[in-house]
């Protein structure tokens, strides 16, 4: 399990069904390093999720390359994982076939179906395998969708706003949990996030990107040591200066004349 991932020049633009062509992603140039958690964050609509889409497959780039450990990315393969933030469950299979479909649909439940226990134990959820999807809350729906994702074994985990429509007491313990996933199977994480405090706290890395059509802005290295503490000092400073550059995120300099 390795999971460098690179960005070559990718734009992307859509058609709507009116006709009107729609600009999305400019020129996006980026290197993940193996291993690093990295935050996508800027405006709604700027294109955030389109990268995640391209990155696994589900669409492809108008111009461009994506690579993971310098191999293009041409269709959906099991080294992505993908979150998104519905946990888009089967409501007629428990938590347990849930999360072993991909294996079934693959063929590989028999020898694998071991990885179904340590996965679900992984995420918290031993002891709710047959339970369904109504059953159990927002939060513990998300826990089998993360499963799911991982029990493919990825190199890269793709996680599109996965903790946007939970309350903020189970976000942050959400948070933790990817943190400790993370460590556990030291795999890339990509996250499409709104959320500045979520971003600092979480990434090795944040991908500023300007409006749409999107390019990004600035990549911002976080060297704040894990766990953070959300009312350090650095943590509030380097908050504020993310959201400075949302602010000004793709506006042009204002020019001074001095006459």
């Amino acid at each position: 399990m390795v999971g460098s991932i690179r960005f070559e020049g990718v734009k992307k633009t859509f058609h709507t069904v009116t006709g009107e062509t729609v600009n999305a992603l400019s020129g996006v140039d980026l290197e993940i390093e193996k291993g690093k958690f990295v935050c996508l964050i800027g405006p709604s609509g700027c294109g955030k999720s389109t990268m995640l889409r391209i990155l696994a497959g589900l669409d492809k780039p108008t111009e461009g390359s994506v690579y993971i450990d310098d191999e293009k990315v041409k269709k959906p393969d099991c080294d992505r994982g993908l979150v998104f933030q519905d946990p888009n469950l089967f409501p007629w299979l428990n938590i347990y076939d849930n999360v072993a479909f991909g294996l079934k649909v693959r063929k590989l439940y028999k020898e694998r179906s071991a990885d179904i226990s340590e996965y679900m134990e992984l995420v918290g959820l031993k002891g709710f395998e047959k339970s369904y999807p109504h059953q159990l809350s927002g939060g513990m729906c998300q826990r089998a969708s993360l499963a799911r994702a991982l029990i493919g074994h990825p190199k890269a985990l793709l996680l599109d706003e996965p903790l946007g429509a939970l309350d903020a007491f189970t976000r942050m313990n959400m948070q933790d949990e990817l943190l400790r996933i993370k460590a556990e199977k030291d795999m890339t994480m990509i996250m499409v996030t709104h959320d500045v405090d979520e971003a600092v706290y979480l990434a090795d890395k944040i991908v500023v990107m300007t409006p749409r059509p999107a390019k990004i802005e600035k990549v911002i290295d976080v060297d704040l040591h894990q766990p953070r503490d959300r009312n350090n000092p650095e943590f509030i400073r380097l908050r504020s200066e993310i959201l400075k550059i949302l602010d000004f995120a793709g506006k042009e300099p204002e020019v001074e004349y001095n006459i």
